[in-house]
């Protein structure tokens, strides 16, 4: 009787490419590869950025690596926002700029396109990396937020009060983001009314520093936006509450 003997070969299981020495050392080399590709554009863009000397914008990095940034930018010329300076921060990723970085203001204005609870600009490009190009740089990022200031878009804001007091009152909101900067205001013709009684409308409006703006504003985040929808103008709340400050020399 023969007997036939059968050997069975056990295949042994692969380690994926990824947990392979040699694809664990591909990933890092491309994180290199990206983040030196990122540190280089920035940089670039930093040059451009000093080159040019914009009037109303600065910004400089915050990280040896370039990825964080600190900017501030004025209003444009012959506009309620001009002289005004807003800080933001702006966040790179070691992708860029295959995407957008994350833009926040640190001193939120009072603006239809900015968001009261988050800072953020709202820019399509910003927000939706589909409209994102690889063309755009960090002097048209500042750019565009230059021209936001003065040139809201009043079409779904995502601050809604603040769109309603430009819609409904173009003087009284620009009344408002003048005072909060303490700057002198000058009543227009076109509003006799405030004429006759400005306390009325300015006895309550407080000068408030950007610091306590951004607090309060702060604070008021940590309520449901729903609440704040439902609740009258909470900027007219807080800063309509006293008279204004004798001018010297009155």
């Amino acid at each position: 009787m023969s007997v036939a003997w059968v050997w069975r070969v056990t295949p042994k299981p692969q380690t994926p490419a990824s947990e392979s020495p040699r694809g664990a050392w591909g990933q890092i080399l491309c994180c290199l590869i990206m983040h030196c590709r990122a540190y280089f554009l920035l940089e670039k863009d930093f040059l451009e950025l000093k080159e040019n000397n914009y009037p109303g914008i600065a910004a400089f990095p915050v990280s040896e690596d370039l990825l964080e940034w600190e900017a501030e930018i004025e209003g444009l010329q012959n506009t309620i926002w001009h002289g005004l300076p807003f800080q933001l921060t702006i966040n790179f990723t070691p992708e860029y700029n295959f995407v957008p970085p994350t833009v926040k203001f640190r001193t939120i204005p009072f603006h239809p396109n900015v968001d009261l609870y988050t800072g953020r600009p709202c820019i399509d490009f910003l927000d939706n990396p589909d409209k994102w190009s690889t063309s755009y740089t960090l002097s048209s990022i500042l750019l565009t937020l230059q021209v936001m200031l003065s040139n809201p878009v009043l079409e779904n804001p995502v601050n809604l009060e603040a769109a309603q007091i430009l819609i409904k009152n173009e003087h009284m909101y620009s009344l408002i983001v003048l005072r909060l900067f303490d700057q002198p205001v000058q009543l227009k013709d076109d509003y006799p009314e405030l004429r006759k009684d400005p306390d009325k409308f300015i006895r309550s409006i407080k000068v408030v520093s950007f610091d306590d703006y951004y607090k309060t504003w702060s604070g008021i985040a940590t309520s449901k936006p729903t609440d704040y929808y439902r609740t009258p103008c909470k900027m007219i709340c807080l800063i309509l509450t006293r008279k204004p400050r004798p001018r010297e020399g009155m």
